[in-house]
């Protein structure tokens, strides 16, 4: 008898929390943003929630207008390894770029993180998407989309090799004879390739997960068939049940043809759940919080994510004309969804900015916590999803009210763990560890 199928559910924290007037909010608190005890004490409520992991976005420019947001905070490899200190089980997934790091410090800091928490480090691959950051090393454009990601996939290559450059067994400890490694079993990694020369052995002994989990979180042609080959976990963002429904298969339907089952890449659709004992005090909060909206702030991130300048524009009319999705150098997939969004819905500039206050793009559910359970379920079991990214619109508040209300909910249902049953991010993901491709080889 195969045990049921459970959720797995990430908690993606954000500053103040995911709306863009959070930080406005009275039960927010940005002044934290930069206190680490902040962050630390999220990731116990997460861990108390007996939720999978925790997540931080990364860009390495300022994104937005800091005059009307509180942006900016801590490089998550850093903050992670802190709040590494303060948990037990919950998972630690940072983003980093492949365009802007160099495998060896990556696959280094990874291997740190991973020990130092015991195997709980998970990497969200991403490429980076604006041309501000370009910017900021010494690039005046970006480079191309599909160059980009030739570059993260012999990024990826190098770092699995350095990550396998110390078997399991490769330390022996041998006082008597002065033997600390078995050299026979490190590895140089001995690449040579067109983005890349990297000669190893890494300087950090294998970690307790092998590899990170990695994680992917593009939807483009090249972002879904680079997570096919490579992902174990996939953010994503789609507004209905059928567009979950459709992403979900397309990516399960790629994973055969690089020798991978469906189980072995988890889809976990963004949610920003707006939280109210009734309804109509969960639809209040929701117009409290768009009410707090700047809308030249809207503004500018809505041109950003459409790549075209809607600077003074009628907030109260449509979008203008767009380019074609072949001509976006940024995320292809988020300019495609929101865009979509706008045709479907006739929505204003004013109501587009509504709209993606909470979520910029993922889907956002206002209700009680039976409601969001019932949303959580439905996607689960129709075909949608594995899991959640759970984004709360406001933070402390909104984290505290999930785990607090939803997740028992979820947990009579029988849909989620009540106590963690693996030591590893891996082992809590269901997923493998890694075998070292030298152990594999007899080498």
């Amino acid at each position: 008898m195969t045990a049921s199928r459970t959720l797995h559910l990430n908690a993606f924290l954000m500053n103040a929390g995911h709306h863009d007037a959070a930080w406005r909010h009275p039960d927010s608190s940005p002044e934290r943003i930069t206190d680490v005890r902040y962050f630390q004490e999220l990731a116990r409520t997460a861990e108390r929630g007996k939720l999978d992991s925790i997540f931080f976005a990364d860009g390495v420019a300022l994104w937005g207008k800091a005059r009307h947001n509180a942006l900016g905070g801590f490089e998550p490899l850093t903050l992670l390894s802190a709040i590494a200190t303060v948990t037990e089980h919950i998972g630690l997934i940072a983003t980093v770029s492949t365009t802007f790091n160099e495998p060896y410090n990556l696959a280094r800091k990874f291997a740190s993180l991973d020990h130092i928490s015991g195997g709980r480090a998970g990497w969200n691959i991403v490429t980076s998407g604006t041309v501000d950051e370009a910017r900021n090393f010494n690039r005046d454009d970006h480079l191309e989309h599909a160059r980009r990601y030739e570059r993260a996939r012999e990024f990826l290559d190098v770092a699995t090799k350095l990550w396998d450059s110390w078997e399991d067994d490769a330390i022996v400890l041998d006082k008597e004879r002065g033997i600390y490694a078995d050299t026979d079993r490190l590895h140089p990694a001995a690449h040579r390739g067109e983005h890349f020369g990297v000669a190893g052995p890494l300087n950090v002994p294998r970690s307790p997960q092998g590899y990170p989990l990695l994680v992917q979180a593009g939807s483009s042609e090249d972002g879904k068939e680079f997570a096919a080959q490579y992902a174990e976990a996939v953010f994503t963002a789609q507004q209905t049940l059928a567009d979950g429904q459709t992403f979900y298969k397309d990516l399960k339907s790629r994973l055969a043809r690089y020798g991978r089952a469906e189980g072995d890449l988890l889809v976990l659709p963004g949610i920003a759940p707006v939280i109210g004992s009734t309804e109509a005090e969960a639809k209040a909060l929701e117009q409290q919080l768009t009410d707090l909206q700047v809308p030249e702030y809207g503004l500018a991130q809505l041109s950003g994510m459409l790549n075209v300048d809607l600077t003074g524009l009628p907030l109260d009319g449509p979008l203008p004309d767009l380019p074609e999705e072949r001509d976006i150098n940024g995320n292809k997939s988020r300019f495609t969804l929101v865009a979509e969004l706008a045709r479907r819905d006739g929505l204003s500039l004013r109501e587009l900015i509504a709209r993606l206050g909470a979520g910029r793009g993922h889907r956002t559910f206002a209700g009680t916590p039976e409601q969001i359970a019932d949303q959580l379920e439905e996607w689960f079991t129709r075909g949608a999803a594995d899991g959640f990214n759970i984004m709360p619109p406001v933070l402390p508040a909104g984290l505290t009210d999930f785990v607090d209300h939803v997740v028992p909910i979820l947990q009579r249902r029988g849909l989620f763990r009540t106590e963690y049953t693996g030591r590893t991010l891996r082992e809590n993901y269901g997923l493998p560890r890694p075998a070292n491709r030298y152990a594999r080889n007899g080498a």
